[in-house]
């Protein structure tokens, strides 16, 4: 299972049934879990923290330093989850004093050229399109859809269970639950046909289209807004998300059409 033309530093530690192609190569204080796949011409660099069940694609680099000029050669590490798709020349960095650590959840399946820039977190079943950028620390929270040829500025978060149009880029957060889209980037509706397949009830998908009619369309500022939903609507777990993650928001939401 292990190519003798893959090299593999002595210090790696490398799982059960872990398949190796040609030309691989491992560095030193690498971990790879059990029943991965790693194709030809993969490098998986010092700090890289692997789990089970993973495919990497040709091309793909995980753990390399930061593109950060604050990287002072801290002890830090790429981690990477459980049954991920890394496909070709997708690149995955170290993280930095500021965090310690990048992060890929879960069931991610990160298409050809992603770039994870250091200190972001993936969260879990998102997919993420060609050639899409994220800067330093940007979130990704859990079932998130990305199209291609997006670019996140860094610090920046992306609620779950959304869409962003394909060629967009933004500079504020997006919020839980939405399609985000058009130029410049805004909120464009729900994502119904998402939430649907997640299996959320007619009753939440209404409740959160009626919470986003608040924020988005009532004419009220932000701040007002949440305190409304707060007063008038029930606070459910998808309400207290929406709210909750707004409030918390650095950079502020995008904008509505």
């Amino acid at each position: 299972m292990i190519s003798p033309l893959a090299y593999i530093h002595p210090e790696a530690q490398i799982g059960e049934n872990v398949e190796i192609a040609p030309f691989v190569f491992i560095d030193k204080n690498v971990v790879i879990g059990d029943n991965n796949k790693i194709m030809a011409n993969a490098n998986i660099l010092y700090g890289a923290r692997i789990g089970n069940g993973n495919t990497i694609f040709p091309g793909a680099v995980i753990g390399a330093i930061p593109q950060d000029l604050k990287f002072r050669g801290e002890d830090t590490t790429a981690e990477v989850g459980n049954n991920n798709t890394i496909r070709e020349n997708v690149t995955i960095n170290r993280g930095t004093a500021a965090k310690g650590r990048t992060i890929v959840g879960n069931n991610n399946l990160l298409m050809e050229g992603v770039h994870v820039a250091h200190d972001t977190t993936v969260g879990n079943g998102c997919i993420i399109g060609n050639s899409t950028k994220m800067a330093g620390e940007v979130v990704i929270d859990d079932f998130s859809i990305i199209s291609a040829n997006v670019l996140m500025h860094q610090f920046c978060r992306v609620g779950g269970y959304g869409m962003i149009q394909g060629g967009s880029r933004f500079s504020k957060d997006i919020p839980p639950y939405i399609i985000a889209g058009r130029e410049p980037i805004c909120y464009a509706g729900i994502n119904i046909v998402g939430l649907r397949r997640r299996g959320f009830s007619n009753e939440a998908i209404e409740s959160i289209h009626n919470a986003y009619r608040i924020i988005y369309q009532s004419g009220l500022n932000t701040t007002d807004a949440l305190k409304k939903i707060e007063c008038e609507m029930e606070m459910t777990p998808e309400i207290n998300y929406i709210v909750t993650f707004i409030k918390e928001s650095a950079r502020g939401i995008i904008p509505g059409k």
